[in-house]
């Protein structure tokens, strides 16, 4: 599994800090997991995070590859809030198996099990995450989520990683746009394959661009596609390629 960096937030001010922040509601700490995101101010996907109820503040659990361009970022943004940002010294421990004491559900989907935190080494159960992302078409850091990529066509809203009725946050202005006053022309969705694909390859319709192939797991993936142009047969290297869900 992709490697995590936990850190630890504290001080009085780290709930408001975070709250005018990142995509999600901080009140869902009282539930457990909070999956959010930070933005660009035009409303692009910087990164992607698990957010933890944790003693006297808050982990957050980010991929290692974004660690530390996120935390430039929290550091600018902090100005003089009282917030530390620290090393958690704890590590991610996740599966779908029996989950351990203190395992929280991951808040993306019911098949993606239990996230745990301690000083024990990184690890998981031996699940075939690829295989369970595909099934519910759900992106991962650096593969379908991009730093090109709005949150809202990588399908943000279906995983409970943004809340709508919460205050301002950076980037908001543009995610509340394109859920109210637009039509997704462009996004994640699952398809079909025939023939031999890899992740990366274009996806062609009648010899036009038609999007992106992503996670493959066995005759299925996630791919980025137009939506306008997505319609029957479609061609991926020498693989064929069809629709498996609407978008």
């Amino acid at each position: 599994m992709p490697t995590r960096r936990i850190w630890h937030l504290s001080g009085k001010d780290t709930q408001d800090f975070l709250q005018n922040l990142v995509t999600n509601d901080l009140a869902g700490l009282d539930r457990g997991l909070v999956y959010a995101a930070l933005l660009t101010p035009q409303g692009k996907y910087i990164a992607d995070f698990f957010l933890v109820p944790y003693r006297d503040g808050v982990l957050l659990d980010v991929a290692e590859e974004l660690a530390d361009d996120l935390l430039r970022r929290l550091t600018m943004y902090k100005l003089r809030a009282d917030v530390s940002i620290s090393e958690a010294g704890l590590n991610l421990q996740r599966g779908t198996g029996p989950a351990p004491e203190g395992a929280l559900p991951d808040p993306r989907h019911p098949d993606l099990g239990w996230r745990a935190y301690s000083p024990a080494p990184e690890s998981d159960d031996g699940t075939d995450w690829d295989a369970i992302r595909v099934a519910h078409c759900i992106p991962e850091t650096g593969r379908e989520l991009t730093p090109d990529s709005y949150i809202l066509e990588v399908g943000f809203d279906r995983l409970h990683g943004v809340d709508f009725r919460k205050g301002c946050y950076v980037g908001q202005e543009v995610t509340a746009r394109m859920k109210h006053k637009t039509e997704l022309r462009k996004g994640l969705a699952r398809v079909a394959i025939d023939g031999p694909a890899q992740e990366g390859d274009e996806i062609t319709a009648q010899g036009k661009p038609v999007g992106t192939l992503h996670t493959r797991a066995g005759n299925h993936a996630i791919a980025y596609l137009r939506f306008d142009r997505a319609e029957g047969d479609m061609d991926a290297g020498d693989a064929k390629v069809t629709r498996a869900e609407p978008a």
